[in-house]
């Protein structure tokens, strides 16, 4: 998780910033999959202003919070988003009782499900992890297939939805 900290018109000191952080992975513990997170501290004629945004999965929150103290500032803002960050994991939670379902009867139940709606021959030409991305950005695609020139070996990459890349290499366990 990437913690952005933005200061305006106020001296970013450590006390403040540790503060943040600290808050900030508060939130780690209830949501797991928080891709980053900003925060904005300010000061407007004595007034102190926390504007906190969160982005977890598909989902970014804001909460914003001003009084006449920085740390109550951010205590505000950090609680608002506390409140949006249960209700977010409350949504993907099933409430519901789940019934016990022998495994041979979930193989027979999903088995029929998979279905294949496009086949597609790609062609196998060595190349380096670097070439494989700017063919799979070429060609506008999320992954590729390639086989790796040192090693002759069927590698994967990927685009993550941090604007990252992945690598899936095959491992004999």
């Amino acid at each position: 998780m990437r913690i952005h900290i933005v200061a305006r018109k106020i001296k970013m000191s450590k006390p403040i910033k540790d503060f943040i952080e600290a808050k900030i992975e508060k939130l780690h513990e209830y949501l797991d999959n928080i891709v980053w997170a900003q925060v904005i501290v300010a000061v407007e004629k004595k007034i102190h202003t926390a504007e906190v945004i969160v982005h977890a999965g598909h989902q970014t929150m804001k909460a914003a919070a001003s009084t006449d103290e920085m740390y109550s500032a951010i205590d505000k803002a950090m609680d608002k988003m506390e409140i949006q960050v249960k209700k977010y994991k409350e949504r993907f939670t099933d409430h519901h009782a789940s019934e016990n379902i022998e495994a041979d009867e979930f193989t027979t139940l999903v088995g029929p499900e998979i279905r294949f709606s496009v086949v597609k021959d790609v062609p196998l030409k060595p190349m380096n992890k670097e070439e494989a991305v700017m063919e799979m950005e070429k060609l506008g695609f999320n992954f590729w297939l390639f086989q790796e020139k040192g090693s002759k070996q069927l590698q994967v990459v990927f685009k993550r939805l941090d604007s990252t890349y992945g690598l899936l290499q095959p491992v004999k366990k």
